[in-house]
């Protein structure tokens, strides 16, 4: 898994932050979502598409990545 957030995009709702504060943060002088982890863990998937899901502008894209055989 690949994340990418859009600043622009961001409302500042806070939402994936609480979710899963391993992967986002907010900058302290706009309250931005900030992308501590590009490339988490198996085990936070799950919080992470929640987290995007939450997301009420969608500034949180996930790109699902096929292990090589």
């Amino acid at each position: 898994m690949r994340i990418t957030v859009n600043r622009e995009l961001c409302a500042g709702a806070g939402n994936c932050v609480a979710t899963v504060s391993e992967v986002f943060d907010q900058d302290e002088k706009e309250g931005l979502v900030l992308l501590q982890l590009a490339e988490p863990p198996q085990d936070l998937y799950e919080l992470v598409e929640t987290a995007a899901q939450m997301c009420p502008v969608g500034a949180i894209e996930i790109e699902e990545r096929v292990p090589a055989s």
